[in-house]
């Protein structure tokens, strides 16, 4: 019953284990790490997800934006960005939203700083994280973000809505999406969020194609 009431009021997986705890039953999620053996093969899974992913960027991230894995696809958009900012444990909106890091390649950086920041606010509400505050408040201070994110503000591509990422040099219009593990019975993969970037256009998947090949050549 209190598994039933958290799933129908989406408590996140984490909360749910204190949950039955409160209530004199055993947590039922686990949590390893990804290098762990017991997590080998969801690790290689992950990995293989996102290689065939390529030519196209896609990331892999804990529940604090830190990068868990990523592919060449990636790599490939995020080049330029400053090593510190890259270093384990890199953080995917430090990242996107440093003026050091994707920020200053961002052509509409103010419509898409203010969807990360409308969804890591949402994140803090449904499951409040003291570290996920302290991102949110630095991030809120770099310059061109807006302390007050808006979801609404999702761009018409063809027939569906989609947020939109713009990147100068080169020009690469990619549509974003967020996708979950929804059955995993740990709590490292129920935490994890895949981002995947989708080219809006035929020259930006070729520039894609194009750059990956490159990463692979050099092994950069």
């Amino acid at each position: 019953m209190v598994l039933h009431l958290a799933h129908r009021l989406d408590i996140p997986v984490r909360d749910r284990n204190q949950l039955l705890l409160a209530a004199g039953y055993a947590p039922t999620f686990s949590e390893h790490t990804l290098d762990e053996r017991d997590m080998a093969l969801a690790h290689e899974a992950l990995k293989q997800l996102l290689r065939a992913y390529e030519p196209y960027p896609a990331l892999a991230v804990d529940r604090h934006w830190n990068i868990v894995s990523a592919n060449r696809g990636f790599d490939f958009v995020v080049r330029g960005a400053a090593p510190e900012l890259l270093a384990p444990p890199a953080n995917a909106l430090r990242i996107a939203l440093h003026p050091s890091g994707l920020a200053p390649r961002i052509s509409n950086f103010g419509e898409w700083s203010s969807m990360l920041m409308a969804h890591l606010q949402r994140e803090i509400e449904v499951a409040p994280d003291s570290e996920l505050r302290a991102l949110c408040e630095e991030l809120a201070g770099f310059p061109g973000v807006s302390p007050t994110g808006d979801l609404d503000g999702t761009l018409a591509c063809g027939i569906i809505f989609a947020h939109i990422l713009e990147l100068a040099d080169p020009r690469l219009t990619l549509l974003t999406t967020l996708t979950t593990f929804g059955t995993a019975r740990d709590l490292t993969l129920a935490e994890l969020t895949i981002e995947s970037f989708f080219p809006a256009n035929s020259e930006s998947g070729a520039i894609l194609a194009h750059g990956v090949a490159e990463v692979a050549e050099t092994g950069n």
